[in-house]
């Protein structure tokens, strides 16, 4: 029995952008039919989308909940939990978060995944989430297998830092070693690795010699989490990967041009290797650290100079950069610039709600990209690399009924008022073209305009697997 129909003239499948029918049913898509053809039954709800952009559910493959934030004097802060995030992906017409398991020193994969999951399920998502797995420091011999396993198990993406990001963080980062024993349980059991890349010694120097200077304002975050080391790292890991077939790998967060060549240069090779970058990289450079409370437009790498920005669009158009994420990280603003230093400033951004509009207006409204590509970016990407297509990220039969509205007639001006996760946005009198007039999970309306109408814990974990096509390389854009 149907539950719902979506009927608009612009509806943005795998295959076509133009009028069409949406038929749900349980939770699925079970028909998208010609514009005005599908026999609705008696008493279902026909949501007329006439003017509207109808696209698949965003996912935001980067976001951190119930996170550790670490502040001034060693003082640890928790992140917002999926209760809250979750809700605001909603209202901003994301469907699905991935965040993250942290696998410390003496855990098993298996015992961390455990307790992430019981964190989740006691703080209730409202929408959908998966895990990336996290190992970090020095691993233990008996990890990669454990990693296999959990791959195995559906946990398909491994999360390794390259470097220990700050000073105080020591530890985070893997030694080249454990990382090439973990890439060769990425190819043998079909995962994908998502790396945080830097140079750990450029990075390390740059922080030593700016203190040892005295330019420890967090104005100069650039220079520490500089372009060389993006360069340097993506290069290192590539090639690591390189001699390791079957590795197949996600670039997180790419700040820098060179990071975008380094991943144009691989996937010239053939090499599967991907690209995401963040919604403040593409449009907050290095000089917006020096506007009042600069800390809100920082996360880890540092923003980049303009060119590298520049750059960071091109790759957006030829298929080095594929998805954009936000790096969430939900605190209130006085967590946010508690920070006034190189060495002890908050990365993340409360950023989920407004992304799906921001990138819309930024992309089709002022860049000219089409409506496929903008849902590509925001979406439809995400989902293919993160192993959950076509379950996610499709408007087509079969598909989970993950469907949001944007409504251009919705302009308006972001304001942290209005949006439903912090007292702050990074976004804050931005203009934005359009807004979610409409958002359905799994074939439920949970927000309609400005009403909530979801479940608090209604979001279900989803188990995923790399597909074959995305390991070996596939082209994306």
């Amino acid at each position: 029995m149907v539950d719902l129909v979506v009927r608009g003239d612009c509806v943005v499948t795998p295959h076509a952008v133009g009028p069409a029918d949406v038929a749900m049913a349980d939770g699925k898509i079970v028909a998208v039919a010609a514009y005005g053809t599908f026999p609705v039954p008696e008493g279902v709800r026909v949501v007329d989308a006439t003017g509207k952009v109808v696209m698949p559910g965003g996912i935001d493959p980067h976001t951190h909940c119930l996170w550790p934030n670490f502040g001034p004097g060693g003082r640890i802060d928790f992140t917002k939990g999926p209760s809250v995030v979750g809700k605001a992906a909603l209202h901003g017409g994301t469907t699905t978060i991935v965040d993250f398991t942290r696998v410390m020193a003496g855990e098993t994969v298996q015992g961390a995944i455990d307790k992430r999951m019981a964190h989740w399920n006691e703080d209730g998502s409202p929408c959908d989430w998966a895990f990336h797995t996290m190992v970090e420091g020095d691993l233990d011999p008996s990890i990669p297998a454990q990693l296999g396993e959990a791959i195995e198990a559906g946990f398909a993406t491994v999360k390794i830092f390259t470097t220990d990001i700050t000073p105080s963080r020591k530890g985070r980062m893997v030694d080249f070693g454990d990382i090439w024993e973990v890439f060769q349980v990425l190819a043998k059991k079909g995962g994908l690795g998502v790396i945080h890349s830097e140079d750990n010694d450029i990075v390390m120097h740059m922080y030593a010699k700016l203190i040892r200077e005295n330019r420890v304002a967090f104005e100069n975050m650039a220079e520490v989490h500089n372009t060389l080391s993006e360069d340097i790292s993506f290069r290192r890991v590539m090639r690591l990967a390189e001699h390791v077939p079957g590795t197949a790998l996600y670039m997180m967060h790419v700040s820098a041009g060179n990071g975008v060549r380094a991943i144009r240069d691989a996937r010239a090779k053939g090499l599967p290797i991907y690209g995401e970058s963040l919604h403040q990289y593409m449009l907050y450079t290095q000089d917006d650290y020096k506007k009042p409370n600069g800390q809100i437009y920082h996360t880890y790498p540092s923003l980049k100079s303009q060119a590298d920005q520049d750059e960071l669009w091109a790759g957006t158009l030829d298929g080095s950069i594929n998805c954009v994420a936000t790096d969430e990280l939900c605190c209130n603003l006085s967590v946010k610039t508690q920070g006034v230093r190189i060495d002890d400033v908050t990365g993340g951004n409360s950023g989920v709600e407004p992304r799906v509009a921001v990138m819309y207006s930024e992309m089709v409204g002022k860049r000219g990209y089409t409506l496929r590509r903008f849902v590509d970016l925001v979406s439809t990407n995400a989902a293919k690399l993160m192993g959950m297509y076509p379950k996610k990220g499709a408007i087509a039969a079969g598909s989970d009924a993950d469907i949001v509205i944007l409504d251009p007639a919705l302009k308006r001006t972001v304001r942290a008022e209005q949006l439903h996760e912090s007292d702050y946005t990074p976004w804050e009198g931005r203009q934005v073209d359009a807004w979610p007039s409409m958002t359905i999970l799994r074939g439920k309306i949970v927000v309609e305009g400005e009403r909530w109408l979801g479940d608090e814990r209604g979001g279900q974990y989803q188990s995923r697997k790399i597909a074959d096509e995305i390991r070996a390389g596939a082209m994306l854009d």
